[in-house]
């Protein structure tokens, strides 16, 4: 059974304004995910800003959201790093803490081979007891997860059920489902692919446009799996502006930013993320008017 089926939000870290971490906002934001019928949390992942927290920050925030939600949806806790040995300590910690499931992102920097990832994942695997879901983003990583080596892990492996796939590369994203079948859950890591790799038989989407469209992102899919595909598609083009105008700086820059405008007060970013340019800004403000949410 997968993690989740659904619109999961990949949750920003609000932050007071001297760059600590704002509990009592991540605890509000937490509220109105589930209120708005979001179907499962992401927390410490990259638009969490996991990059930049320290371990003790990270495992902290992990623990503070598996509080707040007191499993009323699925928590997936962030825990990849591009050395295996804290990758394997941070998922054991977050298991402990009662996360639901674990999202590794693949070793970036070092890019290991694919021989390497099996290694690396069959480690971590090893070490933990509760499903982890593989995730795939090449533009950041330097590392493409194929798609034979998907399809290993999930085969060969006791824990490891899921692919977050951001590559961007349908084809790639069809071959998985040709190579693993059922015995891999799919989940959209672009949101502007939420319908295509729902119809390649994904099971939803772990999303950015979630912060700012919960109800929205949840229907996008919803609508998908209640048999309404023309809507699901409609809601999903509808979209479309808004989350080019999310990623028109790297993320989370864009959707903190949104978030503030919208008056969540989710606060500053921390650097090397920066304020965004001023053309870019406009851009956001506008797609945001235009979608109903400003």
């Amino acid at each position: 059974m997968a993690i989740f089926k659904g619109a999961g939000v990949a949750i920003v870290t609000p932050m007071n304004e001297d760059e600590s971490v704002n509990y009592e906002k991540l605890k509000e934001l937490l509220e109105e995910q589930i209120a708005a019928g979001t179907d499962a949390v992401i927390i410490c992942g990259t638009t969490g800003e996991s990059a930049c927290l320290t371990f003790e920050e990270h495992l902290d925030v992990i623990g503070a959201c598996v509080r707040y939600v007191d499993h009323r949806i699925p928590v997936i806790a962030g825990t990849g790093s591009n050395c295996t040995k804290d990758a394997v300590y941070m998922s054991q910690e977050a298991e402990k803490m009662g996360a639901d499931g674990l999202l590794c992102v693949t070793p970036y920097y070092n890019k290991a081979t694919q021989k390497g990832l099996i290694e690396h994942y069959t480690r971590i695997s090893d070490a933990v007891h509760i499903p982890i879901i593989l995730y795939n983003v090449p533009s950041r990583t330097g590392c493409n997860l194929m798609p034979e080596t998907i399809a290993h892990l999930v085969r060969n492996t006791e824990h490891v059920r899921a692919v977050k796939e951001a590559s961007g590369n349908i084809s790639q994203i069809a071959k998985i489902r040709a190579l693993a079948g059922d015995s891999v859950d799919l989940y959209s890591g672009n949101d502007d692919q939420i319908v295509p790799i729902l119809a390649l038989g994904g099971v939803g989407v772990i999303s950015v446009l979630s912060n700012v469209a919960p109800r929205q992102t949840h229907e996008i899919c919803q609508a998908w799996f209640d048999g309404d595909t023309e809507g699901s598609a409609r809601a999903q083009l509808e979209a479309l502006d808004l989350i080019e105008a999310l990623f028109c700086e790297v993320n989370p820059i864009p959707v903190k930013t949104a978030m503030n405008l919208m008056g969540k007060e989710v606060g500053p970013l921390r650097a090397p993320m920066s304020a965004m340019e001023e053309k870019n800004l406009e851009r956001l403000k506008a797609s945001m008017k235009a979608y109903g949410i400003l």
